[in-house]
């Protein structure tokens, strides 16, 4: 298909900034982040933030069904077009976090029935070059949706990347929401010259594969998420501190429960583990029981 460049000036489109629109113009690059999927004939992908259709063709020549989602209307008409010999890609115009996953993938509520950790309804890819600005609330949409992709494979800034795979002793609440669900590695760099227009950062793609089954037992996530955040909201603060001021909670009860589960209260929170953030969990869900979420 034609560059990115030629197809925009040939439908006298710009790229628009308040979309964070930077499009990929390495001709290389779209078999390489394709390749980091490692797609099969009969996958299923669904790919976040289209644009006019460079990722989707490396796609498309992969996997046997690709659900192409660009919310800008003006490049959704242009993909379409563009995608028309492909009969197995569905262009979809539309905001991905206003759009569940299982409407996308026609799953039927009977079909899906109770919603249960790993249940692999379909096996479906999320491949994303995403708008930095909406990184963290993509993955998480995504992550916490009721099908949960088998993989994602996401191009986003470099820094946010290296957040995402970082380990203890340089852990964030996005490490932690990433690897909670699944193991994330970095698959390959792209620099700044990859992109038009380039933007003012390089670029990663990261690749997280979702776990089937969670690391520790979690009976409520929503409230796991509460006790990291409260962990993370004054990094610099021990924990004792951090989580007793955030919760509500006593600092001593806070220590001892804590402590009880082999966690220094004195430390903070990049400090810990995912495993670790379970134990803590599990000893503060006493102490929360009475709280509101």
């Amino acid at each position: 298909m034609s560059s990115p460049r030629v197809l925009l000036g040939r439908h006298d489109l710009r790229p628009r900034k308040s979309l964070g629109q930077n499009f990929l113009v390495d001709p290389t690059a779209p078999d390489r982040i394709a390749d980091c999927a490692g797609l099969m004939a009969d996958d299923t992908v669904l790919e976040v933030g289209a644009g006019v259709g460079t990722l989707t063709t490396a796609l498309a020549a992969r996997a046997g069904r690709v659900i192409a989602v660009e919310t800008d209307p003006a490049l959704a008409d242009v993909l379409s077009t563009e995608m028309t010999a492909w009969q197995h890609v569905q262009v979809v115009h539309g905001d991905i976090l206003a759009l569940d996953p299982t409407s996308l993938l026609s799953i039927s509520e009977g079909d899906l029935g109770e919603r249960l950790w790993g249940r692999r309804l379909l096996r479906y890819h999320v491949v994303a070059n995403l708008p930095y600005y909406i990184t963290n609330a993509v993955v998480r949409h995504l992550l916490e949706a009721r099908v949960r992709p088998f993989q994602m494979v996401l191009t986003v800034q470099r820094e946010v990347a290296e957040r995402m795979v970082a380990q203890a002793g340089e852990m964030s609440l996005l490490a932690l929401s990433v690897q909670f669900y699944g193991k994330a590695e970095l698959c390959l760099r792209l620099r700044r010259g990859a992109f038009y227009p380039p933007p003012k950062v390089e670029s990663a793609v990261v690749r997280i594969v979702t776990y089937e089954q969670p690391p520790f037992v979690v009976e409520d996530v929503g409230r796991f998420f509460q006790v990291a955040r409260a962990g993370f909201a004054q990094r610099r603060k021990q924990l004792r501190n951090s989580l007793s001021s955030a919760l509500g909670l006593d600092p001593e009860a806070v220590a001892a429960a804590v402590r009880g589960q082999d966690v220094d209260p004195a430390r903070r929170a990049e400090t810990l583990s995912v495993a670790e953030w379970g134990r803590i969990y599990a000893g503060l869900s006493p102490l929360l029981a009475g709280t509101s979420s």
